[in-house]
This record gives C-alpha cells, structure tokens and sequence, in this order.
C-alpha cells in the first residue's frame, strides 16, 4: 500500500496541466490530475469513484471513500487552474521548482498541494478501524463555474458529517466567504452623425444613468448590510469593464457594462438580482433605451458555518489559529448544502494564487499532515469530538 512521497505527488499533479476557463480556448482536461489521484488512492485501499460530468467531455470529479458506516469525514478539494503567461513566470508552470523553501509551480498553492498532504494524512488509517468514513473529494472547474462541485450538490450522493475543504488559508479556519456573482449590462443605441445628437440614441449617455443607479444601489447595500467579522465589511460592487462606441464623431450605437459583486453572508443572490433588474429597467425606459442584463456565471451563494460549530473549535485548537473569514469565493455552500459541517483549512496564502511563480511554502506541509491527521483520527477513528 505504497503511494509516492508528497514532494512526489506534488509534482505530478503541477505537472499535468488542468486549466479552466470561460473561454474554450483555454480550457483544458482535468482527468489527468483525476487519475493520478485515484490511482494512488486505490493504491491505499480506498473505493475509488470518477464521475463525468455531464456534457462536459474531459472533466470529471473524484469520490474516493475509506471505510464504512455513515457519517465521517470529507476532505475536499478542485483539480483545476486558473490561465497562465508562460512569459511572466521565472520557472516553467508545470515543473515543480524548490527554491529558498518553496515549492513553484502552477496549482502548487491553488490548490493541487493540498492532495498531497490529504493523502499523507489519510495513509496512516487505512489499517486502523474507522468508526466512519473518511472521503477524499476532487472537483473540476471550481476556477471558472464551479461545475463540478455543483454536480455533487445536485447528485447528493456525498454523504457526510464534516468537511473540509484545503483551499489556501494559510492554515487558518476559516468558516465564511462572501458570495458573488458577475452580471454584462447591454444598452442598445441608434448610430448617427455626432454634429446632430437627434439623429441618433446615444447608448453611452444611457449608460451614464445606469451607471449612476449603480452606484445609489451600491451604497444602499453597504448601509444596510454590515458584517465586522469580514475586513471589507460591507457588500462590493465593481464596475470593470465598459465598452462603447467606435468613433468620437458617431453616436455610440451600444455600450456594455461587466460588474461584479460580493454579497454576505445572510443576503440571496436572486433577491438582489430581482431589485437591480427592476432598477436599471425603470432607468432604461426613462432613455428609451432597451436593455439586457445577463449573468455571465452561475451565481455563488455566500458561505457561513456557526464559528462556535464542532469542526470550526476543533480546527481552531489544532491550529492555534481563531477562525475567520475571506473574500474569495469557495466550494463551500455546494458541500453544506449536502448537509456538512464545513470549514475551509488549508495550506498556501491565496496572496501567491493567480499570478506569476505561484508557490506553496515549505514548512507548511508537515503541519497540515499532523492537523488533517488529528482530525480524521476525531472524527471516523473515535468519537472524541462529536
């Protein structure tokens, strides 16, 4: 029952490329990274499980389960990047390269390096007999829709008490995100010569208005949702991108508006949706104006577990570390909603994902092996924490 050294794995998974992405040019496969995982958890004993993905050929999600009996534990994680330029890296994105106590890499800290260290915790009970399982999960596409994580939620074939998914915390409990969701706002104008602004319906001047509404609502949220425990303590909304028009002397004929916004915990993303449709529509009509407003992803609720909640006091005592709350945007509603206790604990700082020679620290392999170790022996070896 022998799988290759963390250092060994780590590599091979850096090694086989995984990229998701909105654009089709870009995406990639990720059963690579899925095979070698469960190749190397079968090696170990466990019941091994690829589910394809519906029309989404080359994608696919891991269920991989030690022991039986209800309950247990889940360790989750997603196989895939985030796109790259190769050009902007100082070592090649699918070689793991140590230097100075770190491993670089492409997915080294979001977040192929958590399997490693799952699997080397999970090694050590695969002779001992588990009270409740032990699931180890992999997704696909958690970087661009979260496809595969939505999958599970809809199967509700995962079946535990306790989860934790090892996006980069820098092994910090972590037991809310926000939620998001990114809309396109489109304003169809009439062209015309500029010497006469009656010749034409200037998209650019509606958009003006619909930006201004924008604006009124993003500061109606912050006043009347506020929660301290987040550093950016109020909902966000980021105008991104705009594009308009095509010439200085041409009536801009259509304008186009990307945002994003990041709501908390507590806050339904389709009530907010509803009241921004119904205002950008009012100010539309008001420019005669028509206009489109389109999700560009399926939306991400908020995450909240109960911070005084089991897994969340464990992982707080493991790790010396209080729980807290982030930003970014995880795996995690689609895991509660199967009912799990969930909490996100992992390795990396999301500081270093997303950019160029993205890496994961040294020392902070060995100390994640000895927390997941403690907790799986908690929660599927006995029943001290239940």
């Amino acid at each position: 029952m022998a799988v290759p050294k963390v250092l060994d794995m780590l590599a091979t998974l850096i090694g086989e490329p995984s990229v998701s992405c909105t654009n089709a040019a870009l995406d990639q496969s990720n059963l690579g990274v899925i095979n070698h995982l469960a190749n190397w958890l079968d090696e170990l004993g466990f019941a091994t499980e690829v589910m394809p993905l519906p029309d989404k050929p080359g994608k696919a999600n891991l269920i991989a389960r030690l022991g039986g009996g209800q309950g247990g534990l889940v360790l989750a994680g997603h196989t895939d990047t985030v796109p790259f330029d190769d050009t902007r890296w100082s070592h090649d994105p699918f070689e793991m390269t140590e230097r100075d106590g770190r491993f670089y890499g492409l997915g080294s800290c979001d977040m192929k390096g958590f399997f490693p260290l799952a699997i080397a915790a999970a090694a050590q009970f695969v002779d001992k007999p588990l009270q409740s399982p032990l699931t180890v999960v992999a997704t696909s596409d958690e970087e661009s829709s979260m496809a595969g994580a939505r999958y599970l939620a809809e199967c509700g074939r995962l079946q535990a008490d306790y989860a934790i998914i090892g996006e980069p915390t820098r092994a910090i409990p972590v037991y809310a995100h926000k939620g998001f969701m990114t809309l396109c706002i489109t304003l169809q104008g009439a062209s015309g010569h500029s010497s006469n602004p009656d010749l034409g319906r200037n998209a650019l001047d509606a958009m003006h208005s619909v930006m201004s509404e924008l604006l009124t609502y993003r500061s109606q949220l912050a006043q009347q949702y506020v929660n301290v425990a987040f550093d950016v303590s109020v909902p966000t909304m980021n105008l991104g991108c705009l594009r308009a028009g095509d010439n200085p002397n041409r009536i801009c004929a259509d304008a186009e508006l990307q945002i994003d916004l990041r709501l908390l915990p507590g806050m339904d993303s389709d009530e907010v949706l509803d009241e921004l449709r119904i205002r950008l529509r009012r100010v539309a009509e008001s420019q005669g104006t028509p206009i489109d407003i389109t999700a560009l992803s399926t939306p991400v609720p908020p995450f909240e577990t109960p911070v005084d909640c089991s897994l969340v006091r464990t992982l707080e005592e493991l790790s010396g570390h209080s729980a807290g709350t982030v930003a970014f945007g995880t795996e995690g509603p689609f895991l509660q909603q199967l009912g799990m206790e969930t909490v996100v604990f992992g390795p990396g700082d999301i500081d270093q994902a997303h950019q160029p020679d993205e890496y994961l620290s040294a020392d902070q392999l060995q100390p994640t092996i000895d927390t997941l170790s403690e907790v799986i022996a908690r929660y599927c070896l006995d029943s001290r924490a239940t």
